[in-house]
This record gives structure tokens, C-alpha cells and sequence, in this order.
């Protein structure tokens, strides 16, 4: 693309690892969101259930199969999305998405854990009495 059909960049972030970075263009706008980390057991998850997400982006018609750098999730949408779709729900899509990655993130963190403790309890009473 050339300079003039770009337009400035914008970054909303949290904190470092948490953040989202939108880059407007005359008839599209590409949104990239790095979903926070907080440890080794989240970001595996993370790139995992990303990785999940981009293998089937054609099933999601606006997510990129290649996040940009620094990034897990990327979107784009196009002007032809704008003229089939409402703003609205291209708007809900990308955060209604971004908020189950979160959540699902969440909830295998803590199935793993419960996992791991109770393997590690059913070790340990083998040692025990």
C-alpha cells in the first residue's frame, strides 16, 4: 500500500503484555491483540489455542491465519465485510472473540492445574502409609 492510503497506527494497551494495536487503512483496518500471559502454563495455552484459531481462520471470516510480530491474534476487515455485515457486528465479533480466548484460557489453566495436582496426590500416596 502506498503512504497516503495508510493512515496513522494506534496502540491500546494495559500493560506490556497486554495490548491491542489497530492499523486503519482508506478500506480496511487491521486489529492485532496480544491476550495476557501471565506465566510459562498461559502462554503455551495461549499459542496453542491461537494456533487452533488461525488453522481454521477461513471458518472466521475477518481473523488472519498470521498474527503480526508481537502479537497472538490478528483480524482484518475489509470494506466488503463493512458492506455485508453491520458495524455493530463486526465490532461484538472481535470482542466477544477476544473475551472467550480470554476466558477459555482461564478455565484450561485451572483444569490443567486440578489435573496435575490430583496426579501428583495419587503419586505421592504411593509413599505414604
Amino acid at each position: 500500500m502506498t503512504s497516503s492510503a495508510l493512515l496513522r497506527p494506534i496502540t491500546i494497551a494495559r500493560d506490556e503484555n497486554e495490548k491491542c494495536f489497530i492499523e486503519p487503512s482508506v478500506n480496511s483496518v487491521r486489529i492485532s491483540v496480544k491476550i495476557k500471559q501471565s506465566d510459562d502454563t498461559e502462554i503455551m495455552l495461549c499459542r496453542k489455542f491461537a494456533g487452533f484459531f488461525t488453522q481454521r481462520a477461513d471458518t472466521f471470516f475477518v481473523l488472519r491465519r498470521e498474527p503480526i510480530d508481537g502479537y497472538d491474534v490478528s483480524f482484518l476487515i475489509t470494506n466488503e465485510h463493512f458492506e455485508s455485515l453491520t458495524k455493530d457486528a463486526l465490532i461484538n465479533f472481535v470482542i466477544q472473540f477476544i473475551e472467550d480466548i480470554d476466558r477459555e484460557i482461564k478455565d484450561m489453566k485451572l483444569a490443567l492445574n486440578t489435573r496435575v495436582r490430583g496426579a501428583a496426590l495419587a503419586y505421592m500416596t504411593q509413599f505414604v502409609g
